[in-house]
């Protein structure tokens, strides 16, 4: 029987990616959205991939979901915590609701995502969990002192987890993307782009599909001895 796999924001960017290369790998996949029901209704007649929709911010909602994708397709036994927002703003000008938000999802939704199915994994001695992060997770960025805050957060949470998961047979281990050519980055202006292109030593924008890869190799059993690991995957934009 293939293990199931959810990714939260699964259906768009980074996590389609995912999510479409875990299927290639023969497991059977969830993919989460929270507010883009053609965006979703789209992949899943593309992909065959079935789409759930909650908020990962709210603790019930991705408990109850978590509970229905279990219902529907058995144990998670991997999960790819991929959801995340941005809401950038210089630091004199953020506001205290553009703080909240981006904890929310991208900090306490890594917790709302794991939380709920941690201990069906502990009890069967099995299991797998990516965290999505970021290169200015590990460098700062200018204008995100919320988004940097989180997805240097989420590195923690992943060290942190691989200590109590290890000898449960779970691995925990993140994947910090540089600047990958999704929707959200090509639609920024050709200046901009060919700015952040110009600070990447490998002369161009990664392909989510890389970033997929990497979550595939950490999920699979060939990995099963890196615990608490981070791959940075950025063009050789920042060493860490």
């Amino acid at each position: 029987m293939a293990r199931v796999a959810l990714v939260t924001g699964g259906s768009r960017g980074i996590g389609a990616a995912i999510s479409k290369e875990l299927k290639e790998k023969g497991y059977t996949v969830a993919a989460t959205y929270a507010g883009n029901d053609e965006a979703a209704a789209k992949f899943t007649a593309e992909t065959g991939i079935k789409t759930y929709k909650w908020n990962a911010a709210d603790y019930e909602a991705s408990k109850a979901g978590l509970a229905q994708v279990e219902a529907d397709l058995g144990p998670i036994e991997i999960v790819v915590a991929n959801a995340g927002i941005t809401r950038d703003a210089p630091f004199h000008k953020m506001t205290p609701e553009q703080w909240k938000e981006v904890i929310d999802t991208n900090l306490t939704g890594v917790f709302n995502t794991i939380h709920p199915i941690w201990p069906g994994m502990r009890e069967r001695k099995f299991g797998r969990v990516v965290v999505i992060s970021s290169v200015n997770g590990q460098k700062g960025q200018f204008a995100q002192v919320n988004y940097a805050a989180t997805k240097a957060g989420d590195l923690g949470i992943v060290k942190s987890l691989a200590q109590e998961g290890a000898r449960f047979g779970i691995t925990a281990n993140a994947v910090c993307p540089g600047y990958i050519a999704t929707e959200m980055v090509m639609a920024v202006p050709e200046k901009v782009r060919e700015a952040i292109i110009g600070q990447i030593p490998a002369g161009r924008l990664g392909e989510p599909e890389e970033i997929a890869r990497c979550v595939s190799f950490l999920v699979s059993d060939d990995a099963s001895f890196i615990n608490g690991s981070t791959i940075s995957a950025n063009g050789a934009q920042f060493f860490s």
